[in-house]
């Protein structure tokens, strides 16, 4: 994973980084947003269909118009994170005031039977608070790492998959709590 000075910027005096989804990383889930609701739509739109029909293309068109409206809200949704917080801003806002931390989990998922590709994700909850980002994030492991640090601080018990996940990372905890 690439960080460029544009993608990952840290010229806040007070050591905010900012971290977004760079297009790049988007662009496979807007094609298959679109891949699946252009023929669907068009279907529904062009040619005369049975109620049946109707229904499964029109539950098809939706999902993938859901699918592609998260995807555009997840692009639009960039990171600040500073010494106390991490603050999602764009149409999903939440912060995760770190002094506040009560989860993390980071997990892998898998798209091979190999386990050679796939992305993670890392889930924070903090008060009624939670926000999740995927390693698609410009600097996903730089806010990983900061999180892993701040729960081995708080004591928080981290379970097997986080702990082999942060291994995987290079994260090492000076000592942490596995279920």
């Amino acid at each position: 994973m690439t960080v460029t000075p544009i993608d990952e910027r840290t010229d806040d005096p007070a050591g905010m980084t900012r971290h977004a989804y760079p297009t790049s990383a988007m662009a496979g889930d807007y094609l298959r947003a679109a891949a699946g609701l252009v023929p669907s739509g068009l279907l529904l739109v062009t040619l005369p269909v049975g109620t049946t029909a109707a229904v499964v293309l029109g539950g098809f068109a939706a999902i993938f118009a859901v699918f592609g409206l998260r995807t555009a809200l997840r692009h639009g949704t960039s990171l600040e994170m500073t010494e106390t917080e991490l603050r999602a801003n764009g149409p999903w806002r939440s912060t995760i005031e770190w002094a506040k931390l009560g989860h993390m989990r980071l997990a892998y998922y898998s798209t091979r039977r190999d386990r050679r590709s796939g992305w993670m994700q890392l889930d924070l909850g903090a008060g009624g608070q939670r926000l999740r980002l995927d390693s698609r994030i410009d600097g996903f492991d730089r806010v990983v790492h900061h999180a892993a640090m701040v729960a081995a601080a708080r004591c928080l018990e981290l379970n097997e998959a986080t702990a082999a996940n942060l291994q995987a990372l290079g994260i090492r905890l000076p000592d942490t709590g596995v279920e």
